[in-house]
């Protein structure tokens, strides 16, 4: 069994305690380096510096995906390796490019494995073009109880549970589905940190970059637009449920006509959301999330209606500022799925939350171009494998818009 143990990074427990006067946060980029400068986290393959982003570390996917007969979660008694065992239907070579196929359930040993100091723990959540893409992703450890988190002080390997729902997909080793965030302590802020956080930074813009008016309450809120983004007719896209194979890969390359039915915006802004399909949507407001905080998104909330809103849940310090603070927000791209039952949603309806989270320190890079993120000015946006949408034109009409 995987236990935490002290003292094998005793100058960098030190290091993480005096380079802030906060205590408890996320790690920023800097100090994700160190960690893995002084072997915290290791891989047998080069980690590269690509893989740190402003608050977090891309997780590469291993060279085997075990297909198993079902989802799971070890508990304190296995290993995930002990559990593959058990439901194991066969392995899959990703060393070199192969099919994962929709609807089955595939575990994953990642490249990266964690030495993590005793006060350091970890939450891991899937990228954003792999949310977009409708792949379930989830982080499972050994002896783990809950996916997604790493105790405190962890010495061992990660996996990944990697459930296509829509589209299958072409993947290899290397290729990154998830990130993983490090912090000390629990850095969720307050209603009231929230509230000042706005009146000092300004956490939400409206369409026309105007100061929009947050709605804080046990987080920021969100709307849906279902009016139109600037001149677009277009408010989501409803995936097809026969498309061809997504090669992730590729970037810029897939007609979107072949994936997507468009939803046109209607007089009465209203969709209703059919069960087992997926969407792609866009909030009303534009946020922002200050270089030294992050952000993550409640993806279920069952007080707001029986959806889903968003996999990827996770938002990076800088997003919707740019390079000069010269974006006045950006919107959030919900990826929603409905549960059971149709249900309609409305324009300016309120569909989820975000809770800000600070970090220890202001990161030396910050969401944007400067670093290759993909989604710093979206609007309504596919994931980066689809060619860009002109949104001022009508795309193909979805059969139940």
């Amino acid at each position: 069994m995987v236990r935490p143990t002290k003292g094998l990074f005793p100058e960098l427990e030190k290091d993480l305690h005096s380079f802030s006067d906060v205590t408890t946060g996320i790690l920023p980029s800097q100090e994700i380096e160190a960690l893995l400068d002084r072997g915290a986290i290791i891989s047998a393959i080069p980690i590269s510096p690509d893989q740190v982003q402003p608050a977090s570390i891309d997780l590469r996917l291993g060279p085997t995906a075990h297909r198993v007969r079902a989802s799971f979660l070890p508990g304190k008694n296995s290993s995930v390796h002990g559990r593959i065992e058990y439901l194991r239907m066969h392995d899959i070579d990703i060393s070199k490019p192969a099919v994962l196929e929709k609807g089955c359930v595939y575990i994953i040993p990642l490249l990266e494995e964690l030495r993590l100091p005793k006060d350091i723990s970890g939450k891991a959540n899937p990228k954003s073009t792999t949310g977009r893409l409708d792949v379930f992703t989830r982080l499972i450890t050994d002896y783990g109880a809950e996916f997604e988190r790493v105790p405190a002080g962890y010495k061992g390997r990660l996996y990944v549970e990697v459930v296509p729902r829509t589209f299958s997909i072409l993947v290899s080793q290397g290729i990154t589905l998830n990130q993983l965030r490090l912090l000390r302590g629990n850095p969720t802020s307050s209603d009231k940190e929230h509230r000042e956080l706005d009146e000092s930074e300004t956490l939400v813009f409206m369409h026309d970059d105007t100061r929009g008016t947050p709605m804080i309450n046990d987080g920021l809120w969100i709307s849906v637009d279902l009016e139109g983004v600037g001149d677009s007719p277009i408010v989501g896209y409803k995936a097809k449920r026969h498309a061809p194979l997504i090669d992730l890969a590729k970037i810029n390359y897939y007609d979107p006509a072949e994936f997507w039915d468009s939803i046109p915006r209607i007089k009465e802004r209203k969709l209703v959301l059919d069960p087992d399909d997926f969407y792609i949507l866009v909030s009303k407001e534009k946020i922002r999330i200050p270089p030294n905080y992050a952000a993550a998104m409640v993806a279920y909330d069952p007080t707001v209606g029986e959806f889903r809103i968003h996999y990827a849940g996770f938002f990076d310090p800088g997003f919707g500022y740019g390079s000069h603070d010269e974006i006045s927000g950006t919107r959030a791209v919900l990826e929603v799925r409905t549960h059971e039952v149709p249900f309609l949603i409305e324009d300016g309806q309120t569909v989820g939350r975000l809770v800000y989270e600070r970090l220890l320190a202001k990161p030396a890079r910050t969401y944007g171009s400067g670093i290759g993120s993909s989604y710093q000015s979206q609007g309504l946006s596919l994931s980066k494998q689809f060619k860009r949408v002109d949104p001022a034109h009508r795309a193909p009409r979805a059969d139940a818009a």
